[in-house]
């Protein structure tokens, strides 16, 4: 009867998960594992197990949850941007995820995963649609996936830019104007590679 028994089948996977997640805001993910989180949760050591079969499905299953979070953030900013600012405000609120949420974000892009989670491949299967489809409505006659992984990229790399303090982060005014600058170039620039001279 150890305090494990207190959870339910539902319980102790949610604490095993917000263990997990209070781990890494605090300590990163070097203090992440599977002991720990037992330890932090006050279950027994073995009790994670009922869930998760090793850490990286542990963290497969807190990126899972971050992603939908960063899919919330996202619409808030704007469900359906079809501008260059609409889209800059959605890369805004990316940014701020990643600088509001360090270790998590780091947990979602950069830590080993269970590449069998589909929870983990749903919800980055739905940024992805996510971005897809809002680069579809603003440049219907220009291939979609092309096009969304170069703004998923420009973006992602801003968050780490921002993150490992290449680039000012000392306010939220700071990183909105630089990531707004950065989004409207993208789309305003004029092409110049490639085009054809007449001698």
């Amino acid at each position: 009867m150890a305090r494990n028994g207190t959870y339910h089948h539902g319980d102790l996977r949610a604490a095993c998960l917000r263990a997990a997640r209070e781990l890494l805001e605090e300590d990163g993910s070097a203090a992440l594992s599977m002991r720990a989180v037992a330890r932090r949760a006050g279950v027994s050591p073995t009790a994670p197990y009922r869930h998760y079969a090793d850490r990286e499905a542990l963290v497969s299953a807190v990126a899972a949850e971050g992603y939908r979070e960063l899919a919330v953030a996202l619409t808030a900013a704007d469900p359906a941007p079809s501008t260059p600012d609409g889209m800059a405000a959605v890369a805004v609120a990316y940014v701020r995820f990643a600088l509001e949420h360090p270790a998590l974000f780091r947990a979602m892009f950069a830590e080993p995963c269970d590449p069998a989670s589909e929870e983990r491949v749903a919800a980055t299967a739905a940024i992805s649609e996510y971005v897809r489809d809002i680069v579809r409505a603003a440049f219907p006659g220009v291939a979609p996936d092309a096009l969304s992984t170069a703004v998923w990229a420009l973006v992602h790399g801003l968050a780490f830019l921002h993150l490992d303090g290449k680039l000012d982060a000392s306010t939220p005014e700071v990183v909105a104007a630089q990531v707004t600058a950065a989004v409207r170039a993208l789309f305003t620039a004029s092409p110049v590679l490639g085009a054809t001279t007449s001698h």
